[in-house]
């Protein structure tokens, strides 16, 4: 019994932060991934045959623009292939069941109540980053959410024009705005994409996220690991959608996922 728990409690701490804390603003860039259309009666049509392999060289064009150094490229897709086996045979079966449970105004209730809890980690980042007008609008957006949004499960801010739509900050963008780099691509086991720089800002978003505090700062038995797992699970359906979106119908999977990564990060460190 014994060795089953510790089995469990190890499974959680590896997939809480499951595509959580450094993805939320990782959307994937859906033209990307979507074909080109030709419509028969165009003037074109009869150099349809040859649009495949120009659609592939443009995907592949834009795989050219997200430029990050990957020395661990053989590494990485491998890694990249079990995350895949993991996400198409458990994890996405799991969070199809969380959806059929859950009707999506359950869902959004949920999501907006563990975004609310990450204040910590918003308003930190935002401080760190000097950013004090930012971190005001976080505050201000907590208590409204917290007070007037019961829990946060509403969220009222969006109806304050000052409060609506401040971007989220987080630690990897603070290392950015100190001028450290990604450095090395790196595929994490369950994961995903990341960087060296990134996964050391995963890891402190983490542990400022008091989702998360029960288990790494209080030995209460374990009921702790419940928070971080609820969290992993409410970020399932969402997180499973951008993934597929991102490697969907690509030419090469592994180097759409990268490219959206880099994409993605970049455009968060620009708001």
């Amino acid at each position: 019994m014994k060795s089953n728990t510790l089995l469990i409690r190890l499974l959680v701490l590896a997939v809480a932060p499951l595509l959580t804390d450094c993805t939320s603003t990782r959307k994937p860039v859906a033209a990307q991934t979507q074909p080109v259309a030709i419509a028969k009666t165009s003037p074109k049509a009869a150099k349809a045959s040859k649009a495949p392999a120009q659609a592939a060289d443009a995907e592949m064009d834009e795989y050219a623009t997200a430029e990050i150094s990957d020395p661990f490229e053989p590494v990485n897709r491998g890694m990249f292939w079990v995350n895949d086996q993991f996400y198409t045979f458990l994890f996405k079966p799991i969070s199809k069941g969380y959806q059929f449970l859950f009707p999506k105004p359950v869902r959004k209730g949920i999501n907006n109540a563990f975004e609310n809890v990450k204040y910590p980690v918003r308003f930190v980042n935002c401080a760190l980053q000097g950013k004090f007008k930012r971190a005001g609008q976080e505050t201000g957006k907590f208590f409204v959410n917290t007070i007037g949004g019961i829990g946060g499960i509403f969220k009222p801010s969006e109806k304050i024009s000052s409060l609506a739509n401040v971007p989220a900050e987080d630690t990897a963008q603070t290392l950015d705005t100190w001028g450290i780099g990604h450095g090395p691509y790196i595929v994490l086991p369950l994961l995903g994409p990341s960087s060296v720089r990134d996964t050391v800002g995963l890891a402190g978003d983490y542990a400022a996220n008091p989702v998360n505090w029960p288990y790494l700062y209080f030995n209460t038995g374990d009921w702790n690991i419940a928070p971080p797992a609820a969290n992993t699970l409410r970020s399932m359906p969402d997180q499973f959608d951008n993934y597929d979106a991102a490697t969907k119908d690509a030419v090469d999977p592994y180097l759409s996922a990268r490219s959206t990564y880099v994409q993605n990060r970049a455009e968060a460190a620009k708001k």
